[in-house]
C-alpha cells in the first residue's frame, strides 16, 4: 500500500533525524536535580548552533541565529552542549584564540538552615 504521491518514501528520508522542539517537556521543569551547569561565554561563542541542535531539552535560547544563554528549568546538566562545541574543542587542543564558549559549573545549592 502507498501513500500519498506527494510525501516521500522511507528510502527517501535522511538516515537520522532532528526535533529541535521540546515537545511536552516544556510545560514541566526539570532542571532542578542537575549537579552541573552550563556557562554561556559569549565573548568566545561563534554561535554555530550545534549546542542548540544537539541540547536534548531544548534548553538552549537562540534567536537570529545567535545563541543567548539558557533555560535553567528545563537544563539537566549532561553537558553535551560543552562536550560538543567546536570552540571548546579547539580550546581544549590548544587552537583557540579565546576562552570555551561553555563551562560546565557546579550547581549552586541552596544553604540548608538548622
Amino acid at each position: 500500500m502507498s501513500g500519498p504521491s506527494s510525501l516521500p518514501t522511507w528510502r527517501e528520508l535522511a538516515p537520522g533525524g532532528i526535533i529541535p522542539e521540546g515537545g511536552t517537556a516544556q510545560r514541566y521543569h526539570t532542571g532542578g536535580w542537575r549537579s552541573q551547569r552550563p556557562v554561556f561565554h559569549p565573548e568566545a561563542c561563534i554561535h554555530c548552533l550545534t549546542c542548540w541542535i544537539l541540547c536534548p531539552d531544548a534548553a538552549i535560547e537562540a534567536k537570529d541565529g545567535k545563541v543567548l544563554g539558557y533555560d535553567y528549568a528545563h537544563c539537566k546538566g549532561c553537558g553535551i552542549c560543552a562536550w560538543e562545541c567546536p570552540v571548546n574543542k579547539a580550546h581544549q587542543a590548544g587552537k583557540a584564540k579565546k576562552g570555551p564558549a561553555i563551562t560546565m559549573e557546579p550547581e549552586p545549592t541552596a544553604e540548608v538552615k538548622a
